[in-house]
Parts: structure tokens; C-alpha cells; sequence
């Protein structure tokens, strides 16, 4: 592919042999400019890979088990062997979060500004970076957390576990969402689609499923010889699959249709470890024992991005423009639920229920209409009979609007009965009709 195509695109297909400190993860930047690569011996790389421009490299003498981009470029997290560390984009420690140790795996939630962590322990971590505080420590008492993703339409983290089971999470609740079985063996990767409908699991039953979130039923399955350790999704729907070391390119995998052959193939050197597709681009990236490969699949980027949210060709002055309209936006973590259409809605069984509650509470109801209190006049205008009169043409006027009302009603009423009784009229209406006197 990469000699048929032109130079430009040519030059997306690369390998970094990096065979002392590997096998990698890594994350792209939400622009899709920045490549973030972390090896499992201590390694940590950012690279702007279009242009190939080194932009920090260090070794942090620890195990690496996860890295993943924060809200811009100028920042980026490390689950090392012990704590979680935030480093700037010149390699410069920044914090070192000592709550949260044994992190296996991170998803960074842009809207929200939180960190999501799974760790060995099995408990669940929300870290707000815009103000540095723990958000939500939920134990999850399912074991060791090594297989997570995000739903990016409405911020639910999904976690796999040994016994088959994917559990969703919100940091609102202590409890699961929903807890699914989806794999007779335990689940080894999985991963959601943009829009939010359908998630990819693949397990130890060596199974791939479709699933649909919406109704959480399965909506096909297929068989993988080796099985899948590493899924990704792309921007237009391509399911990668990673099988020991070779990677597989799904076409049309979501929707009702069955699995069929794999669209493209391509064999590595390493075991691989971490898959991810580089946002607005046509380029699947390979974390592998050997290093890093960048891989072209045709079709995979969206070639439409929003220039007000991810702009892959903003300047500094417009990221940091754009930084401050983020904070301000900034979505609670109180509305991550798993219907966000809920949210404009009024609850109006609830809203009656506390009606009720808080007028027997009070012993009052502080909604209804206040009793009309005439106000004193002077100059002999105050007089008990006067007071009565201004009394009596005020609940007056209260009456004359619910007779009005009631009239209207009734008025429209008789309108739809009319309306229906001349439908039947013209319905039962024959040509020889106008001949009869």
C-alpha cells in the first residue's frame, strides 16, 4: 500500500525498532497530531509522528503499564509500577499521585476532565485533573482490572474480568450499571464505538461478539483460531484484532451482517500489546515486543473534524483559547449516566413525590396561591365595607377565569365532535345524494 500511494501518505507507514524496552503501549492525542508510547521496561516516548519531531524521551527506571494523553498535548499520565505520574510534554515530573497505586489501565474522559483508573487491586479511580482531586474510589470486588474502555457518548467505563463478565460503571454509584455476561472464559479485550451502540469483547473462549448497549443482547459472534488480545475500533467503524502477532482488519463488523474474512492482515516481529487508530487519519498504530509499527488502513480516519473541538492544525494561541472554553464547558461528573438524553427531561413522578413530602413536612403547601390581603388606605377608604367589597371583586375575578377556561375547553370539545360527525357525514355521502330534495 505504501509504494502505490502517494509520498505523503506513503511516509504514515513506519516502523521504530525499540526491541530493549518493549513491549509498548500507546495513545494518540485527540487532534491525532501526537504519538505518546510507553514500553513495559520503563521506556516513554512523545513524538510528533507526521513530522517525526522528538518532543521528550526518558526512561523512568520503573515497569510502565499504561500511558494515555490528558486534555491537550502539554500533558500526559504514566501508570508506573507503584504510583500514577503526570508529565508535561518535555518529560518534566509534574505530579506524583501517590492514591493511586497498582494502576493497570487508564481512559482519560475529555468533557469531564477525569482520569479513570483500574488497578490490581480492583478498585476504580476518577482523578479531576483540572483541580487535582480524587473524584470517586469505587472497589469493584471483581478481582484484578487489566481490560478497560470508555463509551465516548456518554462516559461509562466498561471493565472486563476473569469470570467472563463486563460490568459498567458511572462514578456516581458504588454499584455497577449493568453487569453482563458476555464470554464463557475471561474477557481479554474490548472496546466501544463512537456513537456509543455497539461494543466488540473477545475473551479466552477465543470468541469475538458484537454486542448492541442499547438492548444488551449479542448481536453476532465469530471464532478466532488464536483469539484477541488487543481490539480497537477506528472513526468510520474497522475493527483491528490483535492475534498473537499478527493484526486483522475488520470491515462492517457493526450491525446485524456476520463477521466475514478479514479485510486486510499484516504480520509483526513482537508480541503485540497496544492498538489504537490515529483520529482524522488513515493510520492504525501497533505497540509491539519489537516497538512501534505505524500501519496505513485505507478508510479508517473521519475526514470531517470539528474545528471548534479537535483542531489537527491549531496554533498555540488557539489550544490555549480553546483550553479555557473546555474548563468553562467542563461537564460535572454528577451527569455521567447511561441515558444523557434524561437530562433535559423533567422527572415528573419524582417532582410530585417531593411536592408531596415537603407539604407534609411544612404543613403547608409553599406552591399554592397566597389568600388576597387588601392593603390599608387612608382617608376613610379603609372601612370594613370597602375592605369587602375589594375582596369580593378579586375572588370575582378568580372565578371569571376558570368559567373562562372551562368554556374553552368545552367550546373545543364540541369543535372535535363536530369535526368527527361531518368526517362520517362525507364518508357515508353518495353522487346520487344532490338529486334528493
Amino acid at each position: 500500500i505504501a509504494d502505490a500511494v502517494d509520498i505523503t501518505s506513503g511516509s504514515k507507514y513506519f516502523s521504530l525498532h525499540l526491541s530493549q524496552f518493549g513491549p509498548y503501549r500507546l495513545d494518540y492525542s485527540r487532534t491525532g497530531r501526537h504519538l505518546l508510547v510507553g514500553g513495559k521496561k520503563g521506556h516513554v516516548a512523545c513524538i510528533g509522528w507526521q513530522t517525526k519531531d522528538l518532543m521528550c524521551e526518558m526512561n523512568v527506571m520503573e515497569t510502565v503499564n499504561d500511558v494515555k494523553w490528558l486534555h491537550t498535548e502539554a500533558m500526559f499520565a504514566v501508570a508506573q509500577k507503584r504510583w500514577l505520574y503526570i508529565y508535561d510534554s518535555k518529560g518534566v515530573e509534574l505530579h506524583c499521585v501517590k492514591k493511586f497505586n497498582d494502576v493497570l489501565r487508564m481512559q482519560f474522559l475529555p468533557y469531564h476532565f477525569l482520569l479513570a483508573t483500574a488497578s490490581a487491586t480492583g478498585f476504580l479511580q476518577y482523578l479531576d485533573v483540572s483541580v487535582g482531586k480524587e473524584v470517586a474510589a469505587i472497589c469493584t470486588k471483581m478481582g484484578r482490572l487489566d481490560v478497560m474502555a470508555q463509551n465516548p457518548h456518554n462516559a461509562v467505563i466498561h471493565l472486563g474480568h476473569p469470570n467472563g463478565t463486563i460490568s459498567l460503571w458511572s462514578p456516581n454509584q458504588k454499584e455497577p450499571l449493568v453487569k453482563m455476561l458476555c464470554h464463557r472464559g475471561a474477557v481479554r479485550s474490548l472496546t466501544v464505538d463512537k456513537t456509543g451502540t455497539y461494543m466488540v469483547t473477545s475473551g479466552l473462549d477465543r470468541k469475538l461478539k458484537v454486542y448492541d448497549i442499547r438492548a444488551f443482547k449479542p448481536l453476532h459472534s465469530c471464532f478466532l483460531p488464536a483469539g484477541a488480545s488487543c481490539l480497537s475500533l477506528s472513526q468510520r467503524g474497522l475493527l483491528s484484532a490483535a492475534t498473537g502477532d499478527i493484526v486483522q482488519v475488520f470491515q462492517n463488523i457493526l450491525g446485524s451482517s456476520p463477521v466475514s474474512k478479514p479485510y486486510m492482515a499484516h504480520h509483526l516481529r513482537g508480541q503485540i500489546w497496544g492498538l489504537a487508530y490515529c483520529p482524522f487519519e488513515d493510520v492504525l498504530g501497533i505497540g509491539h515486543g519489537e516497538g512501534f509499527t505505524s500501519m496505513i488502513v485505507p478508510g479508517a480516519g473521519e475526514p470531517n473534524f470539528d474545528a471548534l473541538d479537535t483542531n489537527p492544525y491549531r496554533s498555540y494561541e488557539q489550544r490555549q483559547e480553546w483550553e479555557v472554553k473546555a474548563l468553562l464547558e467542563k461537564v460535572q461528573p454528577e451527569l455521567i449516566g447511561l441515558h444523557p438524553e434524561q437530562l433535559s427531561k423533567v422527572d415528573q413522578t419524582s417532582f410530585e413525590q417531593r411536592h408531596k413530602e415537603q407539604v407534609e413536612a411544612l404543613g403547608f403547601d409553599p406552591l399554592a396561591k397566597d389568600k388576597f390581603k387588601p392593603k390599608t388606605k387612608k382617608k376613610g377608604r379603609s372601612s370594613a365595607g370597602a375592605i369587602e367589597k375589594r375582596k369580593r371583586k378579586v375572588a370575582h375575578e378568580d372565578q371569571r377565569d376558570e368559567i373562562r377556561q372551562s368554556v374553552q375547553e368545552r367550546t373545543e370539545r364540541e369543535k372535535e365532535l363536530k369535526e368527527k360527525s361531518n368526517e362520517k357525514k362525507l364518508g357515508n355521502k353518495s353522487t346520487l345524494d344532490r338529486f334528493r330534495k
